[in-house]
């Protein structure tokens, strides 16, 4: 099934099917991107790009959001909230008169009830706890064991403080196994220190 979407290309932002991404919206385009979107079926497609040049390539996968909560400020921003609803493939950028970006794009099939044999579970939370515990995160690990499978990897995805080519490779991601496995190979990676003090990021 393809579309047509209005995106906001912003590097170091992903969003999840089924998870929350709030946003302050200020550019003028975006504002725009916003109002459009508020105005006819308030779906924006959240996606990086490659480079934080203006006009930069697209990574092919992104997800769409459809805007939930909004607060519409005086001065002409936006406080929002997205709610993201099914990652997408770009086919083509199209070329527009609008002043933010839009692409054909085509919906990704999400497998249903994906779930983590118990050992790739455990092995999650043994790297979260040690790279929470590194990086001075404080951590409430029973409201965390009873989140569900993909709540946790994809939540975890999401917000944790890798650069935009890791989270882009946790976004596109088949199988939830998969995303699992590569985000304790970057908490392991992320964790690695260089000289015994200084944190190996990963540029």
């Amino acid at each position: 099934m393809t579309r047509r979407l209005s995106i906001f290309p912003l590097p170091g932002a992903i969003l999840f099917p089924g998870l929350q991404l709030p946003l302050h919206i200020f550019e003028p385009r975006y504002r725009e991107l916003v109002g459009s979107a508020l105005a006819k079926d308030r779906l924006i497609g959240m996606i990086q790009p490659q480079r934080s040049s203006e006009g930069a390539p697209l990574y092919e996968i992104g997800c769409i959001g459809r805007i939930g909560d909004v607060e519409a400020l005086e001065d002409g921003r936006y406080n929002i909230v997205l709610e993201g609803e099914a990652r997408f493939r770009v086919l083509r950028e199209l070329d527009v008169t609008t002043a933010f970006r839009q692409v054909e794009a085509e919906l990704i099939e999400e497998p249903e009830g994906e779930v983590l044999a118990s050992v790739e579970r455990a092995g999650f939370e043994f790297e979260a706890k040690r790279f929470a515990a590194m990086q001075g995160y404080s951590v409430d690990w029973d409201s965390v064991e009873r989140l569900d499978d993909e709540t946790l990897i994809n939540g975890v995805a999401q917000i944790a403080p890798f650069d935009s080519a890791a989270k882009q490779a946790l976004l596109e991601a088949a199988t939830l196994s998969e995303r699992c496995e590569l985000m304790i190979q970057l908490m392991q990676f992320f964790a690695l220190r260089d000289d015994g003090d200084e944190i190996v990021t990963l540029q």
